[in-house]
């Protein structure tokens, strides 16, 4: 995996669970925690918490450790959390509508502004009353004028790959990929995050069999 500002994508993918664990410590009233605790809640060392953090700066003090909505707060602005960076999904299918009407993209650094699809039956519809389905045919107008920076594949590899060159051409360089296109192999300016949750399957089937 690259490495971003020195610092291991191992690292950065561990943020977002010290984010989510802080959450759930400032929701439970707790104000204060050594990183020998919270190592205890998130199953690493107290020594891994220490170097991870320490990548982004000092945060906490010795003797008296970390100050939960603190630290919250810090991570958050590392994972750039309060930045509502606008999103379009792709696909309204299963997925696509789960993920629009479930993922709570404006606590996650985005703003979702739209959602497409192709079949007549589906545009025109609305998730969870609230956010239309638009005809994929509109995609081109509707990001001039709205200009999105990142797109959520939720639709198959055939289509990804289409899709994917013409967002490419309306500027779009960052994607959240449900599909199984190997965007990075096309373009080597795009940042990507790909999701493949049948491997994530296939690792759990592993696992109860080899416990």
């Amino acid at each position: 995996m690259p490495k971003r500002d020195g610092i291991s994508m191992s690292v950065i993918r561990r943020l977002p669970r010290y984010y989510r664990y802080l959450t759930q410590l400032e929701q439970a009233g707790i104000n204060r925690i050594s990183s020998k605790e919270l190592s205890v809640k998130m199953g690493l060392t107290a020594s891994q918490i220490r170097q991870d953090l320490n990548c982004f700066g000092g945060f906490g003090q010795q003797g008296y450790g970390y100050i939960v909505d603190q630290l919250r707060e810090e991570i958050g602005n590392i994972l750039r959390l309060n930045q509502k960076q606008k999103a379009i999904v792709l696909g309204a299918g299963n997925l696509g509508q789960a993920v629009a009407a479930y993922i709570r993209f404006e606590t996650k650094g985005f703003l979702l502004t739209g959602i497409f699809d192709n079949n007549p039956s589906i545009v025109g519809t609305k998730i969870h009353d609230e956010l239309e389905v638009l005809d994929v045919a509109d995609l081109e107008t509707f990001c001039r004028k709205n200009e999105p920076i990142m797109a959520v594949l939720c639709v198959p590899q055939k289509a990804a790959k289409v899709l994917v060159d013409q967002l490419y051409a309306l500027g779009i360089r960052n994607f959240w990929n449900f599909s199984h296109y190997n965007i990075a192999r096309k373009y080597d300016d795009v940042v990507v995050e790909s999701v493949h949750l049948s491997d994530s399957l296939m690792t759990l089937c592993y696992l109860m069999g080899n416990t």
